[in-house]
């Protein structure tokens, strides 16, 4: 008996990774007009913000069906291994509500973790609960620790530019308007596993400053859990200065940090040019 994990696109991790993992990962649905693409599989980040930055539309996402997930479930139960699936955040997508009714059926064999997060944070947990399966946890086991670890997990961000908050109607064209002349940044955190605004500041200098502040606040990062910075987008310069500059943050040291490319979940909303960092707290 053996336990499978099981994953959905917004966690960033593709299909080829999945794979290297050993993790089953469902795609998201994507819509750019009348393209319908499958996040992860035959759309990678990449070619996802060259079509976000070009179409007039805003991207359209569309949760996975109970039907699917029941599907999975089935597969690896009917071979007697449990199943443990992290799940993009309840308070962002109706996914965890449709992977929770999937599981009644397979009681005591599929357990299911509302990640209360999304893009790197879900991956934590998956590269966290891989370490637990290699330990010999069993899948219970493993929930049991994930709800708690959850509570750990820290997202803190900033977003480079409102024109796709404006286009998903988060703010009005006249804020977005304004903000972009004035050069502000938003800055948000995943609270209760919800995007939430936590500040304004103007320019990068300042954006990284806040950052460093937050992390501060919530103790610091536990380098001996998985941790990633975060950027958005096809240009890796603003995040690969922003490591190397501030550098004194990692004791891990900057060339052995992670970097994770926020994926069109999450994307389809901050655009591209947003920095980040997502790790448990000490």
């Amino acid at each position: 008996m053996a336990v499978k994990l099981v994953v959905d696109s917004s966690s960033d991790i593709n299909s080829e990774r999945a794979k290297e993992l050993g993790v089953t990962m469902l795609p998201i649905l994507i819509n750019f007009g009348q393209e319908e693409f499958m996040d992860g599989v035959n759309l990678t980040s990449e070619e996802f913000y060259d079509k976000l930055v070009k179409s007039a539309e805003l991207a359209k996402t569309s949760m996975i069906n109970a039907y699917r997930f029941e599907e999975v479930f089935e597969e690896y139960t009917k071979n007697g291994d449990e199943v443990v699936a992290i799940i993009l955040s309840s308070g962002l997508s109706g996914t965890f509500d449709a992977a929770l009714s999937a599981s009644e059926k397979f009681r005591d064999k599929v357990f299911v973790v509302d990640s209360l997060s999304a893009s790197a944070g879900i991956k934590l947990l998956v590269e966290y609960a891989i370490t637990l399966i290699s330990n010999g946890k069993t899948a219970k086991e493993i929930f049991e620790i994930l709800e708690e670890k959850k509570r750990k997990i820290q997202i803190f961000a900033m977003v480079d530019t409102l024109k796709y908050l404006k286009k998903g109607g988060r703010v009005s064209p006249l804020v977005a308007f304004a903000g972009e002349l004035m050069g502000i940044k938003p800055m948000v955190s995943l609270i209760d596993g919800k995007v939430e605004l936590i500040g304004k500041v103007i320019g990068l200098k300042k954006a990284i400053s806040y950052i460093n502040n937050e992390i501060a606040k919530v103790g610091g990062i536990d380098f001996s859990m998985p941790f990633y910075a975060l950027y958005s987008g096809n240009d890796q310069t603003k995040i690969s200065n922003y490591i190397n500059d501030n550098a004194k943050n990692w004791d891990c040291g900057a060339e052995s940090i992670g970097k994770n490319c926020i994926g069109a979940t999450i994307g389809t909303h901050v655009g591209p040019g947003a920095i980040g960092v997502a790790f448990f707290s000490k």
